[in-house]
């Protein structure tokens, strides 16, 4: 057995599409490989919007383009496959096995991996009350399952907010539960912002990233613009949706808004914003913010649980707005839009890439 101090790292998440989530775990990968780990991405589906850095090992369980199976047999298909690969790649007990993603989480627990931590990159219990309010029956379905999945588990919280919602909310009184801050490479991020991208605009605008789904209130957003007047274009790097244009369409703003698509690299259009603006009515940790701090781009965020207080801290928690207020959110933004930039040391030392490296090489060697 390799000795705890040579650990190696398996990292699973359901895919590679665009989001948060997703761009930490390469961002992780990428940096335990500098540190001389072995470390292995795993796919349960084959499909990568992102990226992928040339260093990193990276594994899928479907063909690419096949369909992830969602259902009891699906997950069980996925768990054969799992199984098969760790015992070809030779991944043992002394593998720390990494799971993102709820889905994912659910397909490592049923297979049984040992030496295993899951790392939870939303505020569950806000996603329970949202689903609630549509379907009182399936959000209590959902509690009770995540409390199977997780109560007794090692589990990694990526925010102070994750944590007291996993231990107070979804009371998972015999989890371990550990929080670990995403870390962001400040330097790699500056550098990827220098890259010319002929698609920014040139005249001033107002960014929002992030996928078209209830979370991120892109409703919220476009009433917030509407009553901002701003002479600047919104940007949104979202995937085209024709909801997403009815919902532009609805609000008058066809001419003052454009949406440009995900991008892999969406560094240099946070650079060129006057503005990032965070609209969610939940997060785990939103990379974003820090991200644009990074870029030294004014942000609005929501104070939505969770992450945002705990980024935007000192002068910059002005900017946080409650959840929901598109009058506030439009007043915010006015107001910023007029300030100073952000200073070059405006991320928290405690979000550093190297940080957050430690901490998971400390999972490893503590068992």
């Amino acid at each position: 057995m390799t000795a705890r101090g040579n650990v190696n790292f398996a990292l699973v998440i359901t895919d590679l599409r665009g989001g948060g989530a997703e761009n930490a775990v390469l961002r992780l990968a990428t940096a335990l490989t500098g540190r001389g780990r072995r470390v292995s991405v795993i796919l349960l589906g084959n499909r990568i919007e992102h990226d992928v850095p040339r260093e990193v090992e990276l594994h899928a369980l479907t063909a690419a383009g096949a369909k992830l199976g969602a259902g009891f047999f699906g997950k069980l298909r996925s768990v054969f496959r799992l199984r098969r690969l760790y015992r070809r790649l030779g991944l043992g007990p002394d593998c720390l096995t990494i799971s993102t993603l709820p889905f994912a989480d659910q397909v490592v627990a049923m297979a049984r991996l040992p030496n295993v931590w899951f790392r939870i990159a939303n505020t569950l219990s806000a996603e329970i009350a949202q689903l609630g309010l549509r379907n009182p029956g399936r959000a209590a379905r959902r509690l009770a399952r995540y409390r199977r999945l997780y109560d007794g588990r090692n589990v990694v919280a990526v925010s102070e907010g994750v944590a007291d919602d996993l231990r107070d909310k979804l009371v998972l009184r015999r989890a371990r539960i550990v929080r670990i801050y995403n870390g962001i490479d400040v330097a790699a991020i500056r550098s990827a912002a220098a890259i010319a991208d002929p698609d920014v605009p040139t005249e001033p605008f107002v960014l929002h990233v992030g996928r078209f789904m209830p979370q991120k209130r892109h409703d919220l957003l476009l009433e917030a613009w509407r009553r901002a007047t701003l002479p600047h274009r919104l940007v949104l790097l979202a995937q085209p949706n024709p909801e997403l244009d009815a919902l532009i369409a609805a609000h008058g703003l066809g001419g003052r808004v454009w949406i440009a698509g995900f991008r892999a690299n969406p560094y240099p259009w946070m650079r060129a914003a006057e503005l990032l603006v965070l609209c969610s009515d939940r997060e785990g940790m939103p990379n974003v913010l820090l991200e644009a701090l990074a870029c030294g781009t004014r942000v609005v965020s929501t104070d939505c649980p969770s992450g945002p207080r705990e980024v935007l801290r000192g002068e910059f928690a002005r900017w946080l707005v409650p959840c929901g207020d598109a009058q506030e959110l439009a007043s915010t933004m006015r107001a910023a839009i007029e300030a100073p930039r952000p200073a070059a040391d405006a991320v928290p030392a405690e979000f550093t890439l190297a940080r957050m490296v430690d901490a998971y090489e400390a999972l490893g060697r503590a068992g």
